[in-house]
């Protein structure tokens, strides 16, 4: 039975930035895009990619705000109308599948305990493995190439329900 399930953004911390217009986010480093293929631009809330003729926002995303040396930041594609996804317990999306990806474990207190990189296709085997440890709090997931944020793995409060509390993010200024 695999203690952990993976989770997007929450989708409403980004709702007013769709309604900004390009300027605006500019400003904010923010860029508005279409995807121009069915691959490539995974949606850090939905967790799958967008398909060709979606909008996208790509920006600079905080996805472990804390007192801790590895408080790290990264951008990430956000499409306009997805809703956060959280995904049963051992299901990994289909576009991590196709991608090389980094995977690093933090302890209650965002101290890093583990990272390696595995094919997309290994990543279940590799979240069972680390959330053997009791201490492993939680785990994130990296395009290794690019190194993009691409979604966060939790501990499961009990076999059928994930904890789906979402975690204290920020949007980089």
């Amino acid at each position: 039975m695999h203690r952990w399930h993976l989770s997007g953004l929450d989708h409403r911390q980004f709702e007013y930035l769709v309604e900004m217009d390009d300027s605006d986010l500019a400003a904010r480093g923010i860029v508005r895009c279409v995807a121009t293929q069915d691959h490539g631009f995974p949606c850090r809330v939905s967790l799958v990619d967008a398909r060709v003729g979606e909008e996208l926002l790509l920006l600079p995303y905080t996805h472990l705000a804390c007192t801790s040396p590895y408080r790290a930041s990264g951008p990430v594609f956000i499409r306009c109308q997805a809703v956060r996804c959280v995904l049963p317990p051992g299901v990994v999306p289909p576009y991590v599948h196709r991608r090389q990806m980094s995977v690093r474990a933090y302890d209650a207190g965002a101290f890093m305990l583990s990272g390696q990189v595995c094919e997309g296709a290994e990543v279940a085997a590799t979240l069972d493995q680390l959330f053997d440890d009791p201490h492993v709090h939680q785990v994130h997931l990296h395009n290794a190439g690019r190194g993009c944020f691409s979604c966060r793995a939790e501990r499961c409060t009990t076999d059928d329900q994930p904890d789906a509390t979402p975690p204290s993010v920020e949007i980089n200024p």
